[in-house]
């Protein structure tokens, strides 16, 4: 992760699924796997809250065929350790049918303590995600692009979206983590806030009031990182694929720095009121690509394919600048054209009408390189 104050810098991290190749099941194996892969990875390849659950992050990138990369060298390498503890690595942000219930906790005094606070939550938290953190050297600017970002989080959302099955069900969600973990209390899309001492503020009063034990337990899609000088954006479901997550890091990165400059150029910005960017979130992860969206600039609802449209449109200067442009809009294009990872996991299920076969795909287009 980024740890210099330089702008734009990229850090990715993902959460991983551990699969027990002949049931399909998630299984606890993390903290024999993790020895074996540390000695490629290092500190990169880290312990979660399950213990079916493993995490990467990329160090320090500057471009996007670094973090592509990276994240082939990672997930390559996590593979090959889980492989000699005879199992698998699966990126979805579900299982289609372990229970939560029959997980165990890592036994570490972080996760105890979010158990001891927290309970059912808690022990419901077998989700996994995709974080990306943007060098933002300037903590002012920082905020201003965290507040300026919140009216195109959506449509990361249904772009990454890959957890239509919950416990052995279709849920009819795209994304499905996103209702699991938008129950915690300090969660979901932000409020506007109007400087850096307003936001140290409020996590000093929910400090101060126990409400939360400090600033790393802000859960927010988007929030500034307590350990680096990044604004870190936590909207996404894990995707299925390395194409996809560089796919979500290149537009990400666009959009942080689209915001930056017309911060920079103090450009009017639409304080939209935050109900409406709840419910732009629930349509996504309710719908994915698969229905009409919210354009919550313009307070309609549109097709997903018009709001990416328009979305790339508003990053498209930035994007260009980058290099990335034509990379990330024919991934955007192939990603609407094939469906998210929610749609194509859901096209394997009604084909075959077997949940092991959708872990199978899982399994395979998380190895793609």
């Amino acid at each position: 992760m980024p740890s210099e104050k330089e702008d734009f810098t990229i850090g990715v991290e993902e959460e991983y699924q551990i699969i027990n190749p002949t049931t399909r099941e998630l299984c606890s194996r993390v903290q024999q796997i993790l020895p074996i892969a540390q000695k490629a990875l290092g500190e990169q390849v880290q312990s979660e809250m399950q213990l079916s659950q493993i995490e990467i992050g990329t160090p320090v990138c500057r471009s996007l065929s670094e973090v592509r990369t990276e994240l082939v060298r990672l997930r390559g390498e996590l593979i090959a350790a889980a492989a000699v503890d005879g199992n698998q690595i699966a990126a979805a942000g579900t299982h289609p049918f372990s229970s939560w219930s029959q997980q165990q906790i890592t036994p570490k005094e972080r996760y105890e303590k979010l158990i001891e606070d927290y309970q059912q939550l808690s022990r419901e938290q077998l989700i996994f995600g995709c974080h990306v953190h943007v060098g933002i050297g300037d903590p002012e600017m920082a905020i201003s692009v965290m507040n300026r970002v919140r009216v195109w989080l959506a449509p990361l959302l249904a772009l990454s979206a890959s957890s239509p099955f919950w416990i052995g069900k279709d849920t009819g969600y795209a994304s499905y983590r996103t209702e699991i973990w938008g129950r915690w209390p300090i969660s979901g899309p932000p409020l506007i806030f109007s400087s850096q001492a307003e936001y140290k503020a409020l996590v000093e009063a929910l400090v101060a009031t126990g409400s939360i034990e400090d600033g790393t337990k802000i859960y927010w899609d988007v929030r500034i990182s307590e350990r680096y000088p990044t604004v870190e954006f936590r909207v996404t479901d894990v995707c299925m694929t390395v194409n996809e997550a560089v796919m979500i890091a290149g537009l990400v990165r666009a959009l942080a720095r689209t915001c930056h400059d017309q911060a920079k150029a103090d450009t009017p910005f639409p304080a939209t009121r935050h109900e409406l960017i709840r419910a732009a979130h629930w349509r996504a992860a309710r719908y994915g690509l698969d229905a009409e969206l919210i354009d919550v600039e313009q307070q309609t609802a549109c097709s997903a394919g018009e709001l990416l449209e328009k979305f790339l449109a508003f990053l498209r200067p930035a994007l260009e600048d980058f290099g990335d442009w034509d990379e990330i809009s024919s991934l955007v294009n192939e990603t609407v054209q094939r469906g998210n990872g929610a749609t194509r996991q859901r096209e394997v299920y009604e084909r075959t009408g077997r949940l092991e076969d959708v872990v199978d795909f899982i399994v395979a287009e998380t190895a793609k390189t």
